[in-house]
């Protein structure tokens, strides 16, 4: 089990969904930690290659010990510091729980959140709302069938849970993006009509103040309208 006296140590930046995972667990279970911001425009440095080889963030040091990836920090954190938002899996009960948050975060981020990125690099209206129809496809498909109870959050729980943690980084940026030119205009109406389960989900999840300590939508919306100026200026060399 956790203890509050452990050292923990995050290497993150705020831009990035992926630590921004890591935030939100973090923030909602309280536990204190200390902060390195690495910057992702510049090559990574010898001192931070030698604490994550493969140069991404989030990486968290717990004593000492270091551990990567995203998904796996959380679900370490949650492992380490028991709380509302995953069971113990040491009963059928908490193992199915774990199981239906796992599918509901797989389904997430493979089916729909995935297909959002190829906005980035496509060029036209019409291939964008392709795209765009797409993607909610899936997430009528997918995604929309898991959060039949949600209440407001995953499951029916009244607290935010690891299904939470695992995608509000990016409900967020979503929601966030798509009041702009950067998602196609039918995206988020496309969706309140087609997944209103998904929607209401969303709407909750988007204010909860776990997910936004650390988001701050204006910089998100020009770091992503820079991101896809790049991506194209590669993609046309």
């Amino acid at each position: 089990m956790g203890s509050t006296d452990a050292k923990l140590i995050l290497y993150t930046n705020h831009r990035c969904p992926w630590a921004h995972r890591a935030h939100i667990i973090l923030e909602e279970l309280k536990v204190p930690f200390e902060e390195v911001i690495i910057d992702l425009d510049t090559p990574r440095t010898p001192e931070y290659l030698k604490i994550n080889p493969r140069g991404l963030v989030p990486a968290l040091s717990y004593n000492g010990e270091i551990i990567i990836e995203s998904a796996i920090v959380a679900n370490f954190l949650a492992d380490a510091y028991p709380s509302h938002l995953l069971p113990p899996s040491n009963t059928p009960e908490g193992a199915l729980r774990r199981a239906r948050v796992a599918l509901f975060v797989d389904a997430f981020i493979s089916k729909f959140n995935s297909q959002l990125f190829a906005l980035y690099t496509v060029e036209g209206e019409a291939a964008r709302a392709e795209i765009a129809d797409k993607a909610v496809a899936a997430l009528v498909k997918e995604v929309e069938p898991l959060l039949a109870d949600a209440s407001p959050y995953f499951g029916g729980s009244d607290k935010l849970t690891q299904a939470e943690v695992l995608t509000g980084s990016f409900v967020i940026r979503h929601k966030s993006l798509s009041k702009t030119d950067l998602y196609p205009s039918n995206l988020w109406p496309s969706i309140v009509e087609k997944a209103p389960n998904f929607a209401k989900w969303a709407e909750v999840v988007a204010v909860h103040p776990s997910v936004t300590s650390i988001f701050k939508e204006q910089e998100i919306i020009d770091g992503t309208r820079a991101r896809i100026a790049k991506l194209k200026a590669q993609k046309q060399q």
